[in-house]
């Protein structure tokens, strides 16, 4: 048999996606433990001054030690290069935290490490250098800056140098937002409320009308922050979020605030077993639509009618019924995790409706749900085409600024659900459907770079020169193109556009892989098998021996392990365990599928242990 070893790898994956499979019936994952996420919770932890709260504390503190990379820094993750950002929260939260001198080889190795990206420990250059790396995007840089403050390492009395966070701005309709040029948008609101009062605070007692007036601006802000918290307190489950928040609240005097005991109990449930933290609880939703279609056609086969019964209900109770307490999103869409943080998003969203597509029953609840997804994602695109991942909106953030991959993934959503429920969706929307593909392909056109590359937004490659990843974005891409023209494509001119592009990003991917068989962010750089795998899916259907190169590369690696090509917001890195496995799993598959694979076992192997 040609491809026996490949049959068996893809058996075996497939064993080991379904035990990773929770008791709830769908997957959650596992993100790495974040060096910065670490070092925020432990000092909101330590500001608060709980002695129940002593043993985190210092687990997390010897999570931080032990994890300092050879070069005297800290990056994102435990495997991510050092970065400054991230250094300095981690020398800040040491410095804070320190016991009888404990750490003060790991602080002088740190401050080596500065030094030579030219940051000395004075406040006028530490500030312009965190300034510098966000730009005009305030939702990090001035989190970060007021945790220096809190933690010592710059004076109070700099306070006034560190941009200002208005926010008795956040008490007006989020539609003015706008017409004030607010550099946060609604997904940061907890750190303009929380880290503006504490700046405000902080700026001294100095009286004038204007802080008089903003005195007054408190105590209904805070009510409103009040409202925003979930019933997981993490708001966005994001675990440097709700820390900022927090210690920032703490400072202020507002230690006995719900909003702060609801956010330090989301702390300490999230503390790993090592001793750190996550970026965020989980990317459950996401991990579990990616394992769903890295299964595909061969779904039915790999889990049995109750499993795949219990991932559509999943699914369906995780659609949004109604507009969104946190941001006011409308319903219909999906966000990454089950939790209550969570908020709809232009990923998951399309994962969802592939998701209940290739699950599909003809339920009218399954119908409802697709449909009412379809409506979000066609209300959410912007006026370039393209889909931005949270609001449609200015483009100045990540948050509101359309992306290729995002807009190639809705783009297949919409024609799959189109062909599959064209008698089913009402007319109106339908045609809306029909434009809204036209010009996301158009989107896709546009921004597809001349040597048949496109970027991606939420991942990126930290050894690549500009830490982007071309070959994710355009194995992403070309895959759900490729998707596409296996279905009904009613317009004959975007079949052609949409086998134009695939083309040029194929010769891409063919021109970047290594000779050694894998593929990275660009030639150059050590491969892994995320984007090895991400391209062989690409590539499966038109070139099998680029593929096969890297199926032995793959195999060819003693040890799988995660690899951190994902960013999360305000460029944070992170890795997730699952992505090795399912990517492995879809490439596998899609290639075994074109060259005419077919289980040499018969369906009710779904009961069995694979």
């Amino acid at each position: 048999m040609e491809y026996e070893s490949e049959e068996k790898r893809y058996l075996a994956l497939c064993s080991q996606l379904k035990d990773e499979m929770n008791p709830q019936g769908f997957w959650t994952g596992r993100l790495s433990t974040s060096a910065l996420a670490t070092a925020v919770a432990v000092v909101a932890l330590k500001i608060n001054n709980n002695n129940d709260d002593k043993s985190r504390i210092l687990q997390g503190y010897e999570w931080l030690l032990a994890n300092i990379n050879t070069d005297g820094g800290y990056g994102d993750t435990a495997d991510s290069v050092s970065n400054v950002s991230t250094t300095l929260l981690v020398y800040a939260a040491i410095k804070y935290c320190q016991v009888e001198g404990a750490g003060t080889e790991t602080l002088s190795r740190m401050e080596e490490w500065l030094a030579g990206k030219g940051i000395e420990f004075d406040p006028e250059t530490i500030t312009r250098s965190i300034l510098r790396f966000y730009g005009s995007d305030y939702t990090f840089s001035v989190p970060i800056l007021s945790m220096l403050i809190v933690c010592g390492v710059i004076p109070t009395s700099f306070a006034r140098q560190i941009p200002g966070l208005p926010f008795e701005l956040t008490l007006l309709p989020p539609a003015v937002y706008r017409f004030f040029n607010l550099r946060v948008v609604s997904y940061a609101l907890p750190a303009l409320i929380g880290v503006g009062i504490c700046l405000h605070l902080m700026r001294g007692n100095k009286v004038s009308p204007i802080r008089t007036l903003r005195d007054l601006f408190i105590k209904p802000a805070l009510e409103k922050l009040k409202n925003l918290v979930p019933e997981s307190g993490g708001f966005l489950e994001a675990i440097p979020l709700t820390g900022f928040v927090s210690m920032c609240l703490i400072r202020s005097g507002e230690s006995d605030n719900i909003t702060v005991m609801k956010g330090l109990e989301f702390l300490r449930r999230q503390q790993r077993e090592d001793g750190g933290w996550p970026i965020d609880t989980d990317l459950s939703t996401w991990v579990t639509t990616l394992s769903v279609k890295a299964l595909g056609s061969d779904i039915k086969r790999r889990l049995d009618t109750g499993q795949i019964t219990n991932l559509k209900k999943h699914l369906l109770a995780l659609q949004y019924k109604e507009p969104h307490p946190f941001n006011g999103a409308k319903p219909g869409g999906w966000g990454w995790t089950s939790y209550s943080g969570s908020v709809p998003d232009a990923d998951d969203t399309p994962g969802a409706i592939l998701t209940l597509l290739e699950l599909y029953s003809g339920a009218a609840e399954e119908n409802d749900a697709i449909i009412n997804g379809c409506r979000w994602l066609v209300d959410l695109q912007n006026s370039d085409g393209g889909f931005p991942t949270f609001c449609k909106g200015w483009g100045r953030l990540p948050f509101d600024k359309s992306c290729a991959d995002l807009t190639g993934h809705g783009l297949l959503a919409l024609n799959k659900a189109g062909e599959k429920l064209n008698k089913v969706i009402p007319v109106k929307l339908r045609n809306r459907m029909k434009q809204s593909i036209l010009r996301a392909a158009g989107y896709l056109e546009k921004h597809q770079l001349p040597d048949g590359a496109w970027l991606p937004l939420w991942f990126g490659n930290q050894r690549t020169a500009d830490q982007t990843n071309p070959v994710y974005g355009t194995s992403k891409v070309c895959t759900y193109l490729s998707d596409c023209l296996r279905s009904e494509v009613p317009d004959k001119s975007l079949r052609n556009l949409l086998s134009k592009m695939s083309e040029k990003a194929r010769k891409y991917l063919i021109d970047n892989q290594s000779d050694d068989g894998s593929w990275s962010g660009k030639t150059g750089i050590p491969g892994t098998v995320e984007e090895t795998s991400l391209a062989i899916c690409a590539l499966a259907e038109t070139n099998r021996e680029a593929c096969l190169k890297g199926i032995r590369w793959i195999e060819k690696q003693d040890q799988v392990k995660a690899s951190p090509i994902g960013l999360y917001f305000a460029l944070l890195w992170y890795d997730e365990k699952m992505y090795p496995l399912i990517f492995q799993i879809e490439g596998l598959r899609r290639f075994l599928e074109k060259n005419d694979y077919e289980s040499k076992q018969s369906c009710p192997e779904a009961n069995s242990d694979i």
